[in-house]
């Protein structure tokens, strides 16, 4: 009996220790299915998250592309040009958003003007007597040009070998003005009219196919890679005339050099590669040339697209852009300054610039314009 009732006793402790046991595992498990249940929704949010980021770098690529795909249709461009002067006139430095873009590609920047391959054809190259009897028939004098700001719609190709042989200088200087003057003009108005184009498109919300590939090539032509609407309304602008004068005839003695006669060549660009004149005083080390072209105009315009692209040229239209946002005329001795990288001379090379368009009056010529013609046959670059 006495065995029987220790077993008894020690059952009754033992369902004593189970019932607290099971007591304190029910409190656990309460516990426990508590934070599983956070658990649970931890794991949920955290898949969700997932999942949603997973999804967005997964149509970010396709975005991208759209996006590329549309930015000319829809693009809308903020205009900093007030901006940009108000930081000048307070003479604070400009912005990297407010110069030009160091993206450039010079890819395509001549591929509208045609350098020349094969030799020039001097059977279409007119005599020097002949040019101004063919001025005085048409009545194209430079007196009248002062005067009336008409020229005359001259267009010839290539410039005449006797005009070193004028002794007169201000009879051969007159020669050269009259050739190259309505080129010249002809290429600043080319300009105008497509700034005038690229403003229209500014202020359109969106653009037609014709206005988005045309916005593609001037990118092309302009050596603007990443598409900036900012830069390509800087660099598309045009020169003075004067001033464009004044480094033709630096460059070529009024029109007698040999690269001027040879190659068409007005402005003494250089070339590494493609078609060109080797100086005659260049040593073997430098392999430059002179580019020569197939008429006149191809190196009016050529001239024009390098100092409307060239990284050397860059304050120069920077000071242009600032007269541009200060409704300013363009001033061909002020801008003359930014020229000085264009020869090795430097400062002294501006300053010459500016003696030959003071001496000569040529800023006579800034305003003048050409006389349309009734019926137009010009031939295109």
């Amino acid at each position: 009996m006495i065995k029987l009732n220790l077993s008894y006793n020690k059952i009754v402790k033992i369902k004593k220790i189970l019932k607290n046991k099971i007591s304190v595992m029910s409190k656990l498990d309460k516990t426990q299915i508590v934070s599983f249940e956070k658990f649970l929704k931890s794991f949920y949010l955290t898949c969700f998250s997932s999942l949603v980021i997973i999804g967005l770098f997964s149509i970010a690529p396709k975005i991208i592309i759209l996006k590329k795909n549309l930015e000319l249709n829809n693009y809308e461009a903020e205009n900093k040009s007030k901006l940009i002067l108000d930081k000048v006139l307070n003479g604070e430095e400009l912005d990297q958003d407010f110069n030009e873009s160091d993206d450039i590609d010079t890819t395509f920047i001549y591929d509208d003007v045609l350098v020349e391959v094969t030799p020039t054809n001097d059977d279409e190259r007119l005599n020097a007597l002949i040019i101004q009897e063919l001025f005085k028939t048409i009545d194209y004098n430079l007196k009248d040009v002062r005067k009336n700001k008409i020229v005359k719609p001259v267009d010839l190709r290539f410039l005449p070998k006797e005009l070193k042989n004028i002794e007169d200088i201000k009879e051969r200087k007159n020669l050269f003005i009259k050739i190259i003057l309505p080129l010249i003009i002809e290429e600043n108005d080319k300009i105008l009219n497509d700034r005038k184009i690229l403003f229209s498109i500014l202020n359109k919300n969106s653009n037609s196919d014709q206005e988005s590939k045309w916005l593609k090539t001037k990118f092309k032509q302009y050596g603007l890679k990443n598409k900036d609407i900012l830069s390509l309304k800087i660099r598309m602008d045009i020169i003075p005339t004067s001033l464009t004068i004044a480094q033709a005839a630096k460059e070529t003695g009024w029109g007698t050099s040999r690269f001027a006669i040879e190659g068409n060549a007005l402005f003494g660009q250089w070339t590494y590669s493609g078609s060109g004149i080797k100086p005659l005083k260049a040593s073997d080390d430098e392999n430059h040339k002179v580019m020569k072209f197939q008429i006149l105009k191809a190196s009016v315009r050529a001239y024009h697209r390098n100092l409307n692209t060239h990284s050397s040229y860059r304050k120069f239209r920077m000071k242009r852009a600032e007269a541009r946002d200060n409704d300013e005329s363009l001033d061909s001795i002020l801008l003359a300054d930014y020229l000085d990288k264009y020869a090795e001379t430097g400062l002294e090379y501006t300053k010459t610039l500016k003696k030959i368009i003071l001496q000569n009056s040529l800023k006579e010529f800034d305003d003048a314009k050409i006389l349309k013609k009734k019926n137009n046959t010009k031939k295109q670059i």
